[in-house]
């Protein structure tokens, strides 16, 4: 029998074999620890970084829009999307950022530092340190929006409407009210500003 699609994808950035890496999700909880001011900061840099590297690959500047309320805080770019295949019974697949390892950067010592001064983990160390993260990805052929609690899917993922143009939004939900008062949004302001190839844009509402 031939491979099926999910099998022959071939691993850039992650293993598209399994959904879910549960050993990984508990060591990037371990690493992360409580998620207090600089973790949830570090948190939206690790967003934001993926968006940085597909406006560099694209050559141009992308929009991010940063918005922050009392629990949530919504991480949107317009960038082309996570990418979402169809495997052989059509199903739609998207590449497991939020439940498996990235291999180019998660317990590397050559991990690249992001503008806080910490290393780079990857998407997943995001959605493992999570009470619950909402990955909904706008791509030319299609949209589609998926929950995590603690980065483990707790519902499909579902096609939702292309309301706008292709691009990723990424919602970090459940946070802890203290901790996201106790955010310096200069800072976050000016930390994103070590993004070159980003405008971004940070709301408060």
């Amino acid at each position: 029998m031939a491979n099926s699609p999910r099998e022959s994808w071939v691993a850039t950035t992650h293993e598209w074999a399994d959904d879910v890496d549960f050993a990984h999700l508990h060591a990037a909880r371990e690493l992360v620890g409580d998620v207090g001011c600089p973790q949830l900061m570090h948190m939206v840099l690790e967003i934001v970084a993926y968006a940085d590297d597909e406006a560099a690959d694209q050559q141009r500047i992308g929009r991010v829009l940063i918005e922050v309320t009392d629990s949530e805080i919504s991480v949107a770019d317009d960038g082309r999307g996570t990418d979402t295949r169809r495997d052989a019974d059509g199903v739609a697949v998207r590449k497991p950022i939020m439940a498996t390892q990235d291999i180019r950067f998660f317990g590397r010592e050559d991990s690249p530092v992001l503008p806080d001064g910490e290393p780079r983990r990857g998407m997943s160390a995001v959605a493992a340190s999570c009470e619950q993260l909402i990955h909904e990805n706008r791509r030319h052929d299609g949209a589609w929006s998926q929950t995590y609690e603690r980065g483990v899917p707790v519902a499909d993922l579902v096609e939702v409407k292309q309301w706008s143009g292709s691009g990723t939004t990424v919602r970090l939900r459940q946070l802890d009210r203290r901790v996201v008062a106790g955010l310096d949004l200069a800072e976050l302001g000016s930390l994103l500003s070590g993004f070159r190839n980003l405008d971004v844009i940070v709301q408060s509402r």
